[in-house]
Order: C-alpha cells, then sequence, then structure tokens
C-alpha cells in the first residue's frame, strides 16, 4: 500500500473555506495543502495520483448517530457492523459513532464490551460509540465517569419507550449532573412516552391499526414539550444537551428559545425529516410501514422549520438514526397493529447525496453541508480535527465527490442490508465516486476496495463547543 497520495485539481470544500487546491496524504493523514498551479503543489510527487478536476474534495462524512445490530420490538436492525459500514462508505461516510445498549438491570460496562465485540475486526471505516443508559442508579453514574475517562463521552436517555428504554424525570436529572461534573453530553430523544402510551391504546381501541396512525399518535406537541422539559431539567443540573433527530417545528423553536438564552443546547434532525413526511407514513397497502421511526414523519410544512433551523444554527447536526428494519418479516410483525412495526429507517448511504441536493435545491451552501454532516459533528462529539475536516494532520478521510453525476435512489444498487429505500426513485444529482479512510481507498472510481477490519475504534473527547 503506498503510504504517499496526492490529489490534484478538485475544489476542495470544508467548512471554513472553498479552495482550488491539490491535497497530499502521507502515512494516512493530511500531509500539506497548496493552491492548485502553485510553485510549492506543482513540485510534489506521489505514488498514487488522483485527478479531481472537476470534483470536490470534501472531508468523509461523520454520521453520529447508527444503529446497527440494535435490538428492537423483538428483531434487530437489519445491518450488521460490516453491512452497515461498507453501505456508509458508498456514501461518503467514513466514521460512525454507534450506540452500545446498556439492558435494564446490567451494567454499562457489559453493554459497551458485546458492542466492541460486535464491531470489532467487522468495520470498513472507523467507529465510535455513544451509551445508551436504560438503568439510572448509583452504580451506572459511577460507570459514566469511567466511560468518559476512556473516551465514550455521550450518554443517551429516553423520554420515549415505557418499560424498554425509559427514564423519568428524576433519573434524567441524575444523569445530567453527572454529565455536567464529567463534561459528557446527554442525548435525549424527547418524547413524552407516558402520554403517547395512552394515545397508542386508545387508538387500537378505536381499530386505528394503520401505520399512519403511528404518526398521529406521536403528536409534535408532545415532542415539543418534551424537549422543553430536557431543556429544564438540563438547566437545573447546569449541564449540556443534544436533543436527537428533531422532527417537529414545536421543538425546533424550543432549541431556538434555549439558544437565544445562550444555553449550551443542540439539535440534531435527519434526512427522514427533510425529504419525507405523513404521506408516505399514509402509503396503502401497509406500505407506510417502510417509514415508521421515532420521532415520527410530520406532515410536510414542519420541513421548513426545520430547514430554517439548519440555516440559522439552531439545528447544527444532521445525522441518519440509521436503523433499518426489512419490510418482509421485520416491519410486517405490526400487521395489524401499527405500534408493534420496528421504528427504524435505513439511510446511512444517502445522507451526503441528500444532503447535496439540498445544496443544489437552494436549501444550503456548500459549506454548511459540509459544517452539518462533517464539521459539526466531529466537534459535537470530540473527534475533531481528526475527523470532520482536511487540515495538515486531520485523517486522511477523503471523498471525492462528483457534483454533477445524475443517479437514482433504489433499493436494487443501494448496499444496505435491507430489501428497500425509503427514497425509492428520488433522483438526486450528485455522487461519491472515491473515498479514503486514512489514506487507502474503501471506494475506488465507484468500486468498493476496503475490507472488513480497517474501520478502527476511535476514542473521543468530551464536547468541543463548552467552555
Amino acid at each position: 500500500m503506498s503510504t504517499r497520495t496526492l490529489i490534484r485539481g478538485g475544489l476542495v470544500v470544508t467548512a471554513a473555506e472553498e479552495i482550488h487546491a491539490d491535497v497530499l496524504i502521507e502515512h494516512g493523514r493530511i500531509a500539506a495543502l497548496a493552491a492548485s498551479g502553485t510553485t510549492a503543489a506543482s513540485a510534489w510527487t506521489a505514488e498514487h495520483v488522483i485527478d479531481a478536476t472537476g470534483k470536490y474534495v470534501i472531508p468523509g462524512g461523520v454520521d453520529a448517530h447508527t444503529h446497527m445490530e440494535f435490538p428492537f420490538g423483538g428483531t434487530f436492525s437489519a445491518d450488521t457492523f460490516e453491512t452497515g459500514t461498507r453501505a456508509a462508505a458508498w456514501g461518503g461516510t467514513t466514521t460512525i459513532v454507534d450506540f452500545a445498549v446498556q439492558g435494564v438491570g446490567h451494567s454499562l460496562r457489559g453493554g459497551l464490551d458485546a458492542y466492541h465485540a460486535k464491531a470489532d475486526g467487522k468495520c470498513a471505516i472507523d467507529y465510535a460509540f455513544h451509551m445508551i443508559v436504560s438503568d439510572v442508579n448509583e452504580r451506572t453514574l459511577k460507570e459514566m465517569d469511567l466511560l468518559v475517562e476512556e473516551g465514550v463521552t455521550s450518554f443517551k436517555l429516553f423520554m420515549a419507550y415505557p418499560g424498554v428504554f425509559y427514564s423519568d424525570d428524576g433519573q434524567i436529572l441524575r444523569a445530567m449532573q453527572r454529565a455536567s461534573a464529567n463534561g459528557g453530553l446527554i442525548m435525549m430523544h424527547a418524547e413524552n412516552g407516558i402520554a403517547i402510551d395512552v394515545l397508542v391504546e386508545q387508538a387500537l381501541v378505536r381499530g386505528e391499526t394503520d401505520p399512519r396512525y403511528h404518526g398521529e399518535v406521536r403528536k409534535a406537541l408532545l415532542e415539543a414539550e418534551a424537549t422543553h422539559r430536557a431543556i429544564q431539567l438540563a438547566r437545573v443540573a447546569d449541564a449540556p444537551l443534544y436533543v436527537v433527530h428533531v422532527s417537529a417545528a414545536e421543538a425546533v423553536a424550543e432549541l431556538a428559545a434555549a439558544r437565544d438564552k445562550g444555553l449550551h443546547v443542540f439539535g440534531e434532525t435527519c434526512p427522514q425529516y427533510l425529504f419525507l413526511s405523513t404521506d408516505n407514513l399514509a402509503e396503502p397497502a401497509f406500505e407506510g410501514a417502510k417509514y415508521v421511526c421515532s420521532t415520527p414523519l410530520r406532515p410536510r410544512e414542519h420541513q421548513a422549520a426545520l430547514w430554517r433551523g439548519l440555516r440559522t444554527n439552531d439545528l447544527q447536526v444532521v445525522s441518519t438514526d440509521h436503523c433499518p428494519f426489512c419490510f418482509t418479516g421485520q416491519k410486517e410483525l405490526g400487521r395489524g397493529d401499527f405500534s408493534k412495526i420496528p421504528n427504524g429507517l435505513p439511510g446511512v448511504e444517502n445522507r451526503m447525496d441528500l444532503l447535496h441536493q439540498a445544496v443544489v435545491d437552494g436549501h444550503l451552501s456548500r459549506r454548511r453541508w459540509i459544517e452539518i454532516a462533517c464539521a459539526t459533528p466531529a466537534r459535537m462529539f470530540g473527534l475533531y480535527p481528526k475527523k470532520g475536516t482536511i487540515a495538515p494532520g486531520s485523517d486522511a478521510d477523503v471523498v471525492i465527490y462528483d457534483p454533477h453525476a445524475e443517479q437514482v435512489i433504489s433499493a436494487e444498487t443501494h448496499h444496505m442490508n435491507v430489501d428497500y429505500s425509503a427514497y425509492e426513485g428520488k433522483r438526486v444529482t450528485g455522487r461519491v465516486e472515491t473515498v479514503l479512510s486514512r489514506g487507502e481507498p474503501v471506494i475506488d472510481h465507484r468500486t468498493f476496495t476496503g475490507r472488513p477490519g480497517h474501520g478502527l475504534y476511535t476514542p473521543r473527547s468530551t464536547c468541543q463547543y463548552l467552555d
């Protein structure tokens, strides 16, 4: 394997700048950048030269919210760490942060070790872990300190799913207080699960069993209420807060109000909320089950608030919440009872392309595309500047992106281990051509050249947005 690679003639796009520059890579890291055609750049030589003329040279994507081999509803998400990270690479993502799960009655350590065992030697790209805390008690609070010390610096709590992942307000407050002390970042699934369960039960009694009712019972107001409550608990604890998969205009408003007060409150949304809607949940013949996820898809009018939040930085990150379940045999578990449909959508392969389409459509600038998909998730979760940018010393996670190529998203051509695409038939402009992970080609001119085990576990520092 060559240790020296030169990328010539592309437009280097980072969150900070756009420049026609050549990029020199040595020993898996960015060694130098120089404006194309300058004396310095012209003097560089390398064993491996990539011509990026007419293309973008961008940092590899950082998807900070994925669920590989994730247990839910009596089954597991369909992508393994091997298939999921390969699909991520095809989509221009070179780092994922997945979620290790603590089972109720078990330790954080046991949950983390189980996920290390699932991922070790399997990943095509680099990976890290958040920790789902399902059982807040004295022992797990102490374990949070230990995990932060070893590079697992974020903890996800659920205001939803009573009896599974749910934490009550007292448990949430205690975890937030611990994070305030140890530098960890609390990630919150903000939906009022207690109230939602009442509405689910009432809908089923009325015979409202189709997938579209999943969206109707998980009301936007109950997302907004939980978001507001999480913010206030974080204020009491003097802890930072990161709200995952924000889908509703009312929840964005809660985040914006908190940020206007100068609070360390952050928000993430996902492509499904930007491009899909309750129209998909209402598709006939149980097709709507493909789009069941939580928070749910919202009516289309919510999309404008999400795009605006991304432009105003009231939402900072776009992750996928990639949690795929096959339509056949998995989503079908909920025929006749929408509450039994496994919650989750496939998307790890589509995020970078969909967000580039948002650039084409005028929703975002090129630099903002890279900011929300690469740089900010890396900063938010303690990976920057190792990940998320193209700068001397950074890992050579680099994507050669063709902004003019057109493609049609389809399950027939995607690489995720799932039997449908949430974006079937959608035409987009822009496509990944070549992907380097730490200088090694994983995708080479639309051919997969990676291997399981190339991807390394990457410990993280604490959130880089805090004082």
